[in-house]
């Protein structure tokens, strides 16, 4: 509607933020998180509606999108220290496992039910444990939430990704290797195939490691919570980016390094991280939600179809239904065993980062190739949508019966 006219990026992004901030606080009129609003603002804002945010100033602003992802991380690894590991308990390792493998299961079946394509399947499967964990994050951080089902929480969508992609590594080298045979072209062996998400996985944790090691060595020199806010903020930067050079995940990379220092430094320090890290991220989940709602193309839930419904359902299935049966396996406490499921659903930038994979690595693979690379990346986009907004929802609902949000 307003794409022929030019504003000023400066001014798109003050535009932004009034409208975000008071749309985030209407939200609470009707009980929603404050995310929401800020997704609406960004739909309207964006080529969907209006055209203010246009594809290319989201362009511009990527990296705005990496460094909120960058700093939600290591917010959820300065929250992992290994006593509130060790209360957790070897539960929450069971439910990570859990959750994730039986939503790979669970998805992978049923879109094998439905197209008989076991390599669209495995893709599908092995997409759908990827959550995003900057919607459960807003909202914890929005409602201050404290206890065992939010730290919970934290573990889940932190060390999840991780483990999702080790699980998309195997399953899109099966994929692979099954449309090669039917090519009748040699794709090499499967360790081969499998090596590049456990190299990536493996470089992440050494990288954050490294960083965080010195970090620690500048950081004993400073005293004020501004210079050490000022490194910190640089280090993010400096771990993002080379997260996007290496091709590691930035979320696992930044979130290695919280998890180091908050295990390795004064709880003092700590605490001035914590500190500063709370008057910066509104601004940044501001634009991270905003930017976010402006990329959903609304013109593609109708091309959801049976597929995407399926995968819809399959997923919320598995990754609720994981999450029960890890958590009672786990003998972790009753509200987790009946509310993590529901904080879990979000999923975002990791799902269609994997789904842009596919469609250009699966495209060599002649016609099926570019029917599974077009499908996955059609359904995961739209399906995003969906989850973007009800993730949030749901997440505030789990800590609201779980007694962690007072009403």
């Amino acid at each position: 509607m307003l794409e022929n006219i030019h504003l000023e990026p400066l001014f798109i992004v003050g535009i932004i933020v009034v409208l975000a901030l008071y749309a985030g606080k209407s939200m609470k009129w009707i009980k929603l998180p404050g995310v929401i609003g800020f997704m609406i603002v960004g739909i309207i804002l964006g080529p969907s509606l209006l055209g203010v945010v246009t594809v290319q100033f989201q362009e511009s602003m990527s990296f705005m999108t990496d460094l909120a992802l960058g700093f939600i991380a290591v917010g959820i690894g300065l929250e992992l220290s290994f006593s509130s590991l060790k209360k957790q308990g070897a539960g929450i390792v069971t439910v990570i496992f859990a959750e994730s493998i039986f939503a790979f299961i669970l998805v992978t079946g049923a879109l094998y039910l439905l197209t008989k394509d076991l390599p669209l399947s495995l893709i599908f499967g092995a997409i759908a444990p990827a959550s995003d964990p900057a919607g459960t994050v807003a909202v914890i951080q929005e409602y201050k939430t404290k206890g065992s089902l939010t730290r919970a929480l934290y573990s889940v969508v932190g060390f999840d990704d991780g483990l999702g992609i080790i699980i998309f590594g195997f399953a899109a080298a099966f994929a692979k290797s099954l449309l090669g045979q039917e090519m009748g072209v040699e794709t090499g062996s499967m360790l081969k195939l499998i090596g590049t998400p456990l190299l990536e996985v493996g470089l992440s944790v050494v990288a954050g490691v490294v960083i965080a090691f010195i970090f620690s060595l500048l950081v004993k020199k400073l005293k004020h919570s501004r210079d050490i806010f000022l490194l910190l903020f640089s280090f993010v930067l400096i771990i993002s980016g080379l997260s996007e050079n290496l091709h590691l995940s930035v979320i696992l990379t930044n979130m290695i390094f919280g998890i180091v220092v908050v295990n390795t430094q004064k709880f003092k320090l700590v605490e001035q991280i914590h500190g500063e890290l709370t008057k910066i991220m509104p601004l940044l989940f501001v634009m991270f939600f905003t930017l976010a709602g402006a990329s959903l193309k609304i013109a593609a839930l109708p091309s959801l179809g049976l597929i995407g419904l399926v995968y819809l359902v399959s997923r919320t299935i598995g990754l609720m239904g994981g999450a029960t049966l890890g958590s009672k396996m786990g003998r972790l406490p009753k509200k987790i065993q009946k509310y993590l499921g529901f904080g879990i659903l979000a999923q975002a930038g990791v799902a269609i980062g994997l789904a842009l994979i596919v469609k250009a690595d699966f495209a060599e693979f002649g016609a099926h190739g570019v029917y599974i690379g077009t499908t996955i990346i059609t359904t995961t986009t739209a399906t995003s949508i969906l989850f973007s907004i009800v993730g949030p929802i749901f997440t505030k609902y789990a800590l609201t019966k779980g007694g962690e949000i007072k009403s």
